[in-house]
Parts: C-alpha cells; structure tokens; sequence
C-alpha cells in the first residue's frame, strides 16, 4: 500500500508562493496518477493538479493554471507543487493522492490512496 505525506505548507501572504512536497513510499504500479487536492473549510474537495506517473502532461484545474506547477521525480518518491501569486481564495488543506484511474482525473473521488494533507493559508 503507498503512503503519502505531505509537508511545506504555511502561512504566506497574498502574492506569494509556497512549495508542496509529498513523500510517496510503497508505489506500484497499481497507481497511475499522482496528484494534489485541496479542501477549504465548508467545501467539498477539488481537484488542483494531478500528473501521470506514466511521465505525460499533467492537469491543472482551471484555478491552479498558470500559477502552479506539478512533477514527479522519475523513480515517483516525490511530488510537488510549486504555487505562485498565491490568493486568499487558495487557503485549504492540501492533499496528495494516488490512485489508478480511468476516468476524469481530477475527480477526487476516484482516488484511493490519500495523505493526512497540510494546511495553506493565505492572508490578504
């Protein structure tokens, strides 16, 4: 079973940016996508970038494109996400997942493996 943890996040005023990282220990080949996700207080989660281990294009939602930047290092032991022009709209609890999927890929409900998340807040 893979375990993911995450780390970096932070308080950061509106305009900066913050890295995520993910430690990812036990993948196979079991999984496909590695991915964030985010979840503010009151909401359900959504989908912010997600990459194929496969070594394709990742997917970015529409709120993350053109801020952020996903990857994966090759032997798929560490996922980041590198978010700039952060805004208040972005504080949430961040997540990495993996899971093998099929359909759309930011769909959080289709992954299965998850992290315990790390929290961003963004003061304006």
């Amino acid at each position: 079973q893979v375990q993911l943890v995450e780390s970096g996040g932070g308080s950061v005023q509106a305009g900066g940016s913050l890295t995520l990282s993910c430690a990812v220990s036990g993948y196979n080949y079991n999984y496909n996508y590695l991915g964030w996700f985010r979840q503010a207080p009151g909401k359900e989660r959504e989908g912010v970038a997600v990459v194929p281990t496969s070594g394709g294009l990742p997917t970015y939602a529409g709120s993350a494109r053109g801020r952020s930047t996903i990857s994966v290092d090759s032997a798929r032991t560490t996922l980041l996400l590198q978010m700039n022009s952060l805004e208040h709209e972005d504080t949430a609890m961040y997540y990495c997942a993996a899971g093998r999927i099929s359909g759309w890929v930011l769909n959080p409900a289709l992954y299965t493996a998850w992290g315990q998340g790390t929290q961003v807040t963004v003061s304006s």
